[in-house]
């Protein structure tokens, strides 16, 4: 079995920062052993609590007032460290995991209150959509009506080569099903009327972390990527992730180490061919038509915030 987690007492956040910088393998970072504790949690209580949390009096599902912080593997090799993440998620609560790209703040896609409370925490418009993150090819077939499966009368099998590329650095754009929580696809302003959007992203992560999680949830996990909320870059160090959106109202973050900036390739697969929109981590397929090459115009609303 692998080592225990540590137990960051007294430990700010932000010496957790001073000292990944120093060391170049984060996930490696170690602090006095402290036994029979599994996981940790960071104060916070010396932190000023934002109005806009206070307003809502969903639990945070910490310790003390505290952010459960849990550091594991990148191979997944202690994955028995996850017990209290799939605890926390199963009763509402909204955390940071990580992806094969980038992180993601992710919770239960069953759970109404969950997916409004991470649209606080993240502050997305209603505007934009969001993705979900699946464990298997089942998942997908569930909550959208699958891929482009041939049916002898000129329309392509696209499914025989999405299962090279699953799973993988991709979000595919897909027709929901009904099964699919109407937040997830609703789009709107506050003078307009909501509507119904019948799109939604879809990714299964090759992530052993995320994996692991995926494998013991009843569903698929509503997700959105990281990103710094005055910069707008990706956030890829779980440390400084845990920092800035702690206070927001974040419940837990499971740390698996630095990601690269490179968040995933978005193909559109509810036109007549699979158009790429976004192009990322994945690799461009022969199958996958390039912006470029379309005379559609790009379509930023498209676009979920896919990790």
């Amino acid at each position: 079995m692998a080592s225990e987690a540590t137990v960051c007492g007294g430990v700010s956040i932000a010496s957790l920062s001073f000292l990944r910088s120093l060391n170049p393998f984060p996930s490696r970072v170690s602090f006095r052993t402290v036994e029979p504790p599994r996981v940790r949690f960071l104060p916070l209580a010396a932190v000023k609590r934002n109005p806009k949390r206070l307003k809502y009096s969903a639990p945070r599902f910490t310790k003390e007032d505290g952010l459960l912080y849990i550091e594991v593997d990148p191979s997944g090799a202690d994955s028995w460290k996850l017990d209290p993440v799939i605890q926390c998620l199963k009763e509402g609560a909204v955390g940071v995991i990580p992806t094969d790209t980038v992180y993601a703040i992710a919770c239960d896609l069953k759970s109404h209150l969950a997916i409004e409370r991470l649209r606080r925490i993240k502050s997305i418009e209603t505007s934009k959509p969001l993705s979900i993150l699946c464990h298997s090819f089942h998942d997908i077939d569930t909550y959208t009506t699958g891929f482009p499966r041939g049916n002898g009368q000129g329309v392509t099998n696209i499914f025989r080569d999405v299962k090279h590329c699953l799973p993988g650095p991709y979000t595919f754009i897909l027709t929901a099903s009904k099964e699919l929580p109407k937040q997830c696809t609703r789009y709107g302003t506050k003078v307009s009327k909501y509507v119904s959007r019948k799109s939604v992203g879809v990714r299964m992560p090759d992530d052993a972390v995320c994996q692991a999680i995926l494998e013991k949830m009843d569903a698929p996990l509503i997700s959105t990527s990281v990103k710094s909320p005055k910069e707008n870059e990706w956030m890829i160090d779980p440390v400084v992730i845990a920092d800035i959106y702690g206070p927001e109202g974040l419940d837990f973050v499971v740390d698996a180490g630095v990601r690269v900036a490179d968040p995933s390739t978005v193909v559109d697969m509810t036109g007549s061919f699979p158009r790429i929109i976004r192009q990322g981590k994945g690799p461009r397929q022969q199958w996958m038509i390039a912006e470029d090459e379309d005379s559609t115009l790009h379509d930023e609303d498209l676009i979920p915030y896919a990790t």
